[in-house]
């Protein structure tokens, strides 16, 4: 090896630029595979972040959608029970009967938008989460049906009885007379079917009850017929 190298050490030069150049070449591919890896790492993190943050996103909507659709439910439902509040109080009812008077434009209309609102009404807020469309739908006749009802009972407030003649104004007090006689559980059966009948007959060709407060009234007096 010694002669070898006495000989040749001439070729020490080249030699050591070629394994210099392999060594340097090593260093790179290793450095560029650590890089790629380093990359590959990278891009499955921001790829985990971007699946997370998606599904946040998701989640925060989701909620978003569910609050909503619970409040609007909620105004569904008040406006329901200020309804409720004509069809089961008599005295009430004839007191403001446009109300119920399907002949009036704007009662008509309130009635047209709660009919609508009530065919649209979901189950529950989760049965419409993810629809978008049908959530708008629900949500514009819930605010048509609110707005309909207030500008309805507005209406029917001002007036009360004066779109009435005199007469038709005393029948319907005397059917209100009437009716509360016949919700009276201190009158008899027999009492209280006659005064239904009668204010039935002081109504007929002015006002219609809604079947709602007939239906409550007769189980009323079916009850008591009964006992």
């Amino acid at each position: 090896m010694l002669d070898f190298a006495g000989h040749f050490w001439w070729l020490i030069f080249p030699l050591g630029g070629m394994i210099g150049g392999a060594v340097r070449a090593v260093v790179a591919a290793n450095e560029r595979r650590a890089e790629r890896r380093l990359e590959r790492y990278r891009i499955k993190q921001q790829t985990k972040i971007a699946v997370a943050e998606a599904a946040q996103r998701s989640q925060t909507n989701t909620e978003s959608q569910r609050r909503e659709m619970r409040k609007v439910l909620a105004q569904h439902e008040q406006t329901d029970a200020r309804w409720l509040d004509y069809e089961l109080d008599i005295a009430k009812l004839l007191d403001f009967p446009m109300m119920t008077d399907m002949r009036h434009p704007l009662t008509m209309e309130f009635h047209k938008a709660r009919r609508r609102a009530d065919l649209l009404r979901p189950g529950t807020a989760d049965d419409l989460v993810g629809d978008r469309d049908a959530q708008l739908e629900y949500r514009d006749a819930v605010h048509d049906y609110v707005t309909a009802f207030e500008i309805a009972e507005t209406e029917a407030i001002r007036k009360r009885r004066s779109d009435f003649s005199d007469v038709d104004q005393q029948r319907i007090a005397r059917a209100q007379s009437l009716l509360r006689l016949a919700e009276d559980e201190g009158a008899t059966p027999q009492e209280r079917q006659h005064a239904y009948a009668k204010a039935q007959a002081e109504l007929d060709g002015i006002l219609v009850l809604p079947a709602s407060t007939r239906a409550s009234i007769e189980r009323k007096i079916a009850g008591e017929i009964e006992a």
